[in-house]
């Protein structure tokens, strides 16, 4: 198991109610009610119904971490697919999420130029990226699981993970990356520690720089030797 500690306090829950007995038809209609409302968060599990409007402490870890993974497949020249907060949902299963960002990778060429995702033929996303996971009373890793997401990136506000799905249909953390095996916990917590020092395109740049120096064969600036 690999966590690393970032400083700062545990992120404040999210404006939230949980419904119970809701069946599939009306989470759908919910979906389609609250498709263009980017700052609402619907999470389904078998009947009960989690209704989230993340705080801006929520968004902006789960945003730079999404810079992140962009910034890398650049740096690797590699093509990505950005999912955003895609509903990813599993009808017989009566499961179903939004992350709070997701990336085809490794399946980017199945997705590419389509407009709608279906899971019953449709990979699921290679990563998703969660943020203030504590907020939520569903067990959205295990939805994840049903979904059958290989990697999620998982930050409390404090800790970061990497979560990779195991064949037993659990997550268990580890100390690298699945989609980008030179990648550990510790090394992109460098550079979520300095959110509230410099700004975020300053922190991208500082990370796409280390990126660049790790692929050449560095080793990159230390957390101490980082600077906001």
């Amino acid at each position: 198991m690999s966590t690393v500690a970032v400083r700062g306090r545990r992120q404040p829950r999210g404006r939230s109610v949980v419904l119970h007995g809701i069946d599939w038809r009306l989470y759908s209609r919910l979906l389609r009610a609250f498709e263009n409302r980017s700052g609402v968060r619907l999470t389904y599990d078998r009947g009960e119904l989690e209704i989230m409007a993340p705080l801006l402490e929520h968004e902006s870890p789960a945003d730079l971490l999404g810079r992140f993974v962009i910034a890398i497949t650049e740096e690797l020249g590699v093509e990505v697919r950005s999912g955003g907060s895609t509903t990813l949902r599993r009808r017989r299963r009566l499961r179903g999420l939004e992350p709070d960002r997701c990336y085809w990778i490794a399946t980017e060429p199945l997705m590419r130029g389509k407009p709608h995702l279906d899971l019953r033929t449709d990979p699921p996303p290679d990563l998703a990226v969660e943020s203030d996971v504590t907020s939520s009373s569903l067990d959205r890793m295990s939805i994840y699981a049903v979904v059958g997401v290989p990697e999620v990136w998982r930050f409390d506000g404090r800790l970061l993970t990497f979560e990779l799905l195991q064949p037993d249909g659990t997550y268990i953390s580890s100390p690298t990356s699945r989609a980008f095996p030179f990648l550990t916990p510790a090394e992109v917590s460098t550079y979520l520690a300095m959110i509230g020092g410099a700004g975020e395109n300053a922190i991208v740049r500082q990370f796409r720089a280390w990126v660049r120096q790790k692929l050449a064969g560095g080793t990159g600036p230390t957390a101490a030797q980082a600077t906001p």
